[in-house]
């Protein structure tokens, strides 16, 4: 796109249904590095008669030579059709007829890695959102669905393994050492979820018995010598598939189930019928070269494409301002099963902090936009934190809101009504209220309405009537486009604490028995009271439990109340946000005052009973000695100082770390016992604690501390002990880094995955000159732009994940974001969109850092030939 083309905006409101169906579609591909050859028969009718006569046939296309057209059977002459960069259209087509493509297209060539390209040697796909335009003319969008028939010709020697989705019909020699494999996929899908691989790969096998005794077979791909680290996929598969069934009812429906892990990829995972195309980050793993985060993470996304199958594909969404329907469901499914799989509680802290310190931010910056978007330039800018995080969260208060069995009761009868349709997020609430009897109108305006509500809690004691009354109030600050608010329907789950800590007996005015001790109120006006009876001494309310909803709680707490919370609550979430809530307390307080002379004595008791509480759950003590992130503490910043967050936080951990040294060293030595390595909930908490007591105890510049440190790096058999003590060498700038970095690269420098985590590392890194030493890995043999997990581990790490140095003060950072997304705008506009979030809050930050800022969204915007993927978010930015 020239800069001088401003490109048009699509509206939801302009919906309108196709007019054309695509019965059945043939492909066929003759696979060749820079000249593939796409063939593809389509039998099309008029979705319903014109009284105007038939009208065009807009088919959808990019980077494409024609090579041939024919319109049943005859070649279609060039007054027949016109031909765009973006489009091919038939005329005046018959009501019903077939028409024959044949394509041509340059995989080595497509470094934006959507379409068909080359990730490794082997031929891939990624149709999402708007890919399968890149392959061969056709009606791109979700609502437009077809069964496919795919046949795939390559040489043999270099191309063994044909996939596509489907079960395997036919295989066969051909002339010239080239082969074919034809593939049928029986279910109607949309081309977003077409998927093509072709390579010589490895297969791991296994099986799955269905509920009904159908046998699954189950295949993951990987390049050859990766055979051993799948093992932990391959189980946390069949997990899944037994999970889904149990909780959800769904079976799987095909013969086969296969996965295939490529090092390119611009997302994690890709749901494609049948035939889930990975970033092999999300496969490959074992103890010496994946950390724990890294084996839970495979397991929640192995889980998420999975159950994809049912809520994305069997199911899918109109259009795609409807993503959310297909994300936001299945994200709060995988969120379920991650949770009955490990740590509960740690599960929904870790939610909730990713959709606090980033979902939080999106909503409050220039490119907010609600969880069903009214309008986008780039579809692809709108794979957001809002859209899945969020989405999860709206999909969670309904599940708050019904109970467990009647959202299982909605549900099914969403995907029974549903089987083989595109449809919208309001079909998905109008089953939830068929099943249940209930009017859920209010509760949707939660899918068009942008901005994270803020509610505002007061509660007064009434000793004579022995009463409490909890007064909730919300309010939505305005957001772009969205300058007036409605009230919406917010669930929040809420006990009352007596002074031992027990949760007391609700009651509500009104009600002739109580109806335990936790109950969910509904918020569904500006203001709302709620009286609760016979409630014999003055409560500590416990709001918000399980973060009932994506909301900002503001409640006067006094310190004591935090702690008593900190040490009593009954509710895991609560129990940490307590803490949370009292160490943000803290560093504003030293914001403003400066640093203290001492610790706050509030904080360190309840810091040092926490540590010392044995019957918690080693994991959510981990979760509960952690201080708030420096981006969540910027949100409660008036203008944000990167420097002055990262300087409180970090003398707040020395702080603690100098007050609780023995117990700290006490505690890390009592749990590196040298205990065999194992990937479960208890041995998982284990090591989180222990590297904790280890980060903190580095802070002190301790010799001791640094020798644990090191032997630690040295002796430890599992890669997160191995990282936990290098990033805490690096992190801390110990003189011993340097030599630990080279040593970790020698050995791991064949392990295109352990090298992410090396990138990553250092361009984390608090310490100065880090931008230099990211700029030198730059030009590292290892690096290169076109991969995009090597992007994301190090500019990405750098600039999102390293606040303190991105914002230094003469605006180095800034210039070396945008001359990254200058390059990437070319290779990868999908990777440089999502890199420029960090300039997108510009506003939030002081005069100097703000006009710096600003000055290189201008130097983007500046640019001849922007993609639409970098240009709406520049342009949204600068306003």
């Amino acid at each position: 796109m020239e800069n001088s083309e401003t490109p048009e905006p699509i509206y939801l409101k302009d919906y309108s249904a196709p007019d054309y169906s695509v019965e059945t579609i043939e492909l066929t591909f003759r696979l060749d590095e820079t000249a593939t050859l796409v063939r593809s028969r389509m039998h099309i009718k008029a979705a319903y008669p014109y009284a105007g006569g038939v009208r065009p046939l807009v088919l959808d296309g990019q980077e494409l030579e024609l090579v041939r057209l024919k319109l049943d059977g005859v070649a279609m002459p060039a007054e027949a059709y016109s031909l765009t960069a973006d489009s091919l259209t038939i005329i005046e087509p018959p009501e019903q007829f077939v028409i024959d493509i044949e394509t041509r297209i340059n995989p080595s060539a497509n470094t934006a890695l959507e379409g068909l390209y080359i990730s490794g040697g082997n031929f891939c796909t990624q149709c999402e959102a708007e890919g399968f335009r890149k392959i061969s003319y056709f009606p791109d969008r979700p609502d437009v669905m077809t069964v496919f028939t795919t046949r795939i010709e390559a040489d043999r020697k270099k191309y063994p393994v044909l996939l596509s989705n489907g079960n395997l019909v036919e295989t066969g020699e051909l002339e010239g050492g080239r082969h074919f494999a034809t593939w049928n996929d029986p279910f109607h899908k949309p081309c977003y979820l077409f998927a093509l691989v072709a390579g010589d790969l490895a297969c791991v096998e296994d099986s799955f018995t269905t509920a009904s005794g159908r046998e699954v077979a189950l295949k993951i791909y990987v390049q050859h010598g990766n055979e051993d680290k799948t093992g932990h996929a391959m189980a946390s598969l069949k997990k899944a598939m037994r999970w889904d069934e149990e909780v959800y009812g769904r079976e799987y429906d095909l013969d086969i189930y296969m996965i295939v892990a490529v090092d390119d990829f611009n997302m994690g995972a890709m749901e494609n019928k049948g035939l889930n195309i990975f970033n092999s980050r999300y496969v490959l793993a074992r103890p010496e070269t994946a950390t724990d985060t890294d084996f839970v993470g495979i397991e929640g996304v192995i889980a998420h494409e999975y159950f994809h199958n049912w809520s994305g594909n069997r199911v899918t969404c109109r259009d795609w301002f409807q993503l959310s329907l297909k994300e936001g469901f299945t994200v709060f499914r995988d969120q379920q099963f991650t949770a009955d799989m490990n740590s509960a509680a740690v599960k929904r802290i870790d939610d909730v902090s990713l959709l606090r310190t980033r979902q939080f931010a999106e909503d409050a910056g220039p490119m907010a936009h609600p969880v069903r978007p009214d309008s986008y330039v780039e579809i692809n800018n709108f794979y957001t934190l809002t859209v899945y995080e969020k989405g999860a969260e709206l999909v969670r208060m309904l599940h708050t809101l019904l109970g467990g069995e009647g959202f299982r009761k909605g549900s099914d009868l969403y995907f029974e009504r549903h089987d083989g349709q595109a449809v919208t997020t309001d079909d998905f609430v109008a089953a939830m209220e068929t099943a249940n009897e209930i009017d859920l109108t209010a509760f949707k305006r939660w899918y068009g309405q942008a901005g994270t509500p803020v509610v505002k809690a007061c509660g007064s004691y009434d000793a004579n009537a022995k009463t409490y009354t909890l007064t909730l109030q919300q309010h939505t600050p305005p957001t772009p486009g969205q300058a007036q608010k409605q009230p919406l329907s917010i669930p929040v789950k809420l006990a009352l604490l007596d002074n031992a800590g027990q949760p007391l007996s609700l009651l509500l005015e009104g009600e002739s028995r109580a109806s335990g001790h936790e109950r969910v109120v509904l918020l569904d006006k500006e203001e709302c009271n709620f009286v609760f009876r016979q409630i014999a001494q003055q409560p500590v309310p416990s709001l918000l439990r399980g973060f009932s909803a994506p909301v900002k709680l503001e409640y006067a707490y006094s310190d004591d109340e935090l702690a008593f919370l900190m040490a009593h609550d009954d509710d895991s979430f609560n129990r940490w946000e307590a803490g949370q809530q009292l160490g943000l307390r803290v560093m504003l307080g030293l914001l403003e005052r400066g640093a203290a002379e001492k610790l706050d004595e509030g904080l360190t008791m309840a810091f040092g009973k926490t540590l010392a509480d044995e019957k918690l759950d080693m994991a959510l003590r981990a979760e509960a000695l952690s201080l708030p992130p420096e981006e969540y503490l910027a949100e409660f910043m008036a203008v944000v100082r990167p420097e002055s967050a990262h300087r409180v936080r970090q003398y707040l951990r020395g702080a603690l770390a100098r007050a609780h040294r023995e117990t700290l060293l006490a505690t890390y030595r009592r749990l590196n016992s040298g205990e065999a390595y194992r990937i479960d909930a208890e041995a998982m908490g284990r090591r989180r604690l222990k590297n904790l007591c280890l980060a903190y105890l580095m802070e002190l510049g301790d010799a001791e501390i640094e020798q644990l440190c090191l032997a630690q790096y040295r002796d430890a058999d599992n890669m997160t002990d191995v990282m936990a003590a290098l990033v805490a060498l690096v992190h801390t700038g110990s003189a011993a880094a340097g030599d630990a970095v080279e040593a970790f690269y020698r050995r791991w420098r064949s392990d295109q995955l352990v090298l992410d985590k090396w990138f990553a590392l250092q361009a984390t890194s608090p310490q100065p000159q880090t931008l230099l030493r990211v700029q030198a890995l730059m030009q590292h043999p290892d690096f290169t732009l076109k991969n995009p997990n090597r992007v994301r581990s190090l500019i990405g790490a750098f600039c999102i994940r390293n606040p303190v140095n991105f914002h230094q003060a003469d605006g180095a950072g800034y210039r070396f974001l945008a001359e990254q997304v200058i390059e990437l705008n070319a290779l990868n506009p999908q990777i440089a969109s999502r890199l420029l979030e960090p300039l997108t809050h510009w506003q939030r930050y002081d005069e100097s850092h703000r006009a710096l800022m600003k000055t290189e969204l201008e130097r983007i915007m500046a640019q001849p030939a922007l993609s639409r993927d970098v240009y709406e978010v520049a342009s949204k930015s600068l306003g």
